[in-house]
Order: C-alpha cells, then structure tokens, then sequence
C-alpha cells in the first residue's frame, strides 16, 4: 500500500504545515495592488512587510484564531479518544435504559477526562518539542507546526486501520505513501475517525448483549403470566440496574476503555 512519489510526499507535508503562509498567500491575492503599500489596508487586511516576507495584519491575525477556536471542539471531538468514549458511553446508556441518567453533561465530562488521560504523553511531547520553542521565540509557528505533526501521526495511526487509510488514499486520487508517516492529515484524520466510529460500535454491541438477555427474559416472563398492561422495560430496568451495579460495572467499563487505547 505505501508506495510514494517524494514531490507528492513533500506537497502534502508543505501542505498541512503552511496554514499561515497561505492564508498570507490567498490575502496577498485578494488585494488590489494599490492596497498593497504599506499602511495601507482593505476591509481590515493589512499586508505588510517583515523579515519573512509580507504578514497579514493583526484584525486578519484576530479573525483566523477566532476561526480557529471554533473548529477547536469539532477537532477534540474527532482527533482524540473522546470520539470513542462519548459513544461507548452513549451505547451503555442506552443498554441500561436509564434515558437521561447520567446526564449528557456527566457523559461529556467523563470521556473528556478519559481522553485527557489517554492523550496526556502525546500532549506532553507536543508541548516541549513545540510549544516551548515557539513560547521561546526560538521558532517560527510553521517550524512549530512541523514539529508538532509527527507526535500526532503517530498517534492517529496506532488506531487508524490500513483499510480505512487506503479508502480515503483512493477517493482522493493520490498516489499511496511510501511509509506511514508519509500519509498527510487530510487523509488520515477522516480513516481515523471511521476507524474509532467502528471499535466505538464494537464495543457498543457486547455490552448490550447481557441487557438484551434480561429484556428477553423478563418480556417473556410477563408476556407468560399475561402482564400485557405493563410494558416489559420497566419491569427489566430495575434488574439491569442491579445487574450493572453488582458487577461494578462502571469500573469494569471505564478500565476496559481506558485499556483499549493502549
């Protein structure tokens, strides 16, 4: 499968570590060349002069960071160990058939801690091979950025199937890496989240089967004895409960998810 050209290698890693030079790039574009000059500006683009060549102005600055955190919660939702667990979470819920209980907000907080605890070594390393430097002014924030992917890679292929991987090689028409390290974000991201999207249902489906066995069970029982007035969930929701706490159930779920991750 990773077999590459090397232009097209170093297109897709110039690619995803030039964000800022190219939006410098497209508002250099934009603008007329009368809005050029320096000092001079257009809806707010200042394009001006420095010691690697022209820089947008800083209301551009402030409009792509504000972009930029509001794509924040989708990539923390999708680039981390949050994607699984919020669903295995969800997929428990709805085993039990507790409805609301615990509450989306206790679901959301505890597969965020969960992800914290399992990105917590990547997020160290990005943190002294690239922020400390960039903090430092040692480094540009494209060096930063080169500097960060490799630790994320790594991470988004441990998980990231080869099958889903070679899926979105192909629908992107692009020629097959030569390693995996060579395989660009806008492709591995989206295999990696299909990926986590298939083990998150995996485990989904095993823990509904003993809930499902008690469902069986007690809708035949009441089913039987001609209980045809109460509905038969309601009956098996206090046995679930039960069955669920007496195993200690959240231990058992939580150190299962935590330990799939590694």
């Amino acid at each position: 499968m990773y077999a590459c050209y090397p232009a097209s290698c170093d297109r897709a890693r110039d690619g995803s570590g030039g964000v800022i030079k190219l939006a410098s790039a497209f508002a250099f574009l934009a603008t007329p060349m009368f809005a050029l000059q320096t000092g001079d500006s257009l809806l707010g683009i200042t394009v001006a002069p420095g010691k690697n060549g022209v820089s947008l102005g800083i209301p551009m600055q402030i409009v792509l960071l504000l972009t930029a955190l509001t794509m924040l919660p989708a990539i923390l939702m999708s680039v981390t160990p949050f994607l699984r667990s919020i669903v295995v979470l969800h997929f428990l819920r709805q085993a039990l058939g507790t409805q609301t209980t615990p509450s989306n907000q206790v679901l959301v907080g505890l597969a965020l801690f969960i992800s914290l605890l399992v990105i917590q070594p990547v997020a160290n390393e990005i943190y002294h091979k690239s922020w400390e430097p960039l903090e430092a002014g040692k480094i540009s924030a494209s060096d930063a950025w080169d500097l960060a992917t490799p630790p994320i890679k790594t991470f988004l292929l441990k998980f990231a199937r080869e099958k889903d991987i070679r899926l979105f090689v192909e629908l992107s028409h692009s020629p097959a890496p030569a390693k995996p390290q060579d395989v660009p974000m806008t492709l591995l991201v989206p295999a990696y989240v299909i990926s986590e999207l298939k083990a998150s249902f995996e485990i989904g489906a095993v823990l509904f089967l003993p809930f499902l066995i008690i469902d069986l069970v007690v809708a035949s029982i009441t089913l039987s004895v001609g209980m045809v007035q109460l509905p038969p969930v309601m009956v098996s929701a206090p046995f679930k409960i039960l069955l669920f706490v007496l195993v200690d159930g959240w231990n058992l779920v939580i150190g299962s998810l935590v330990r799939s991750f590694y």
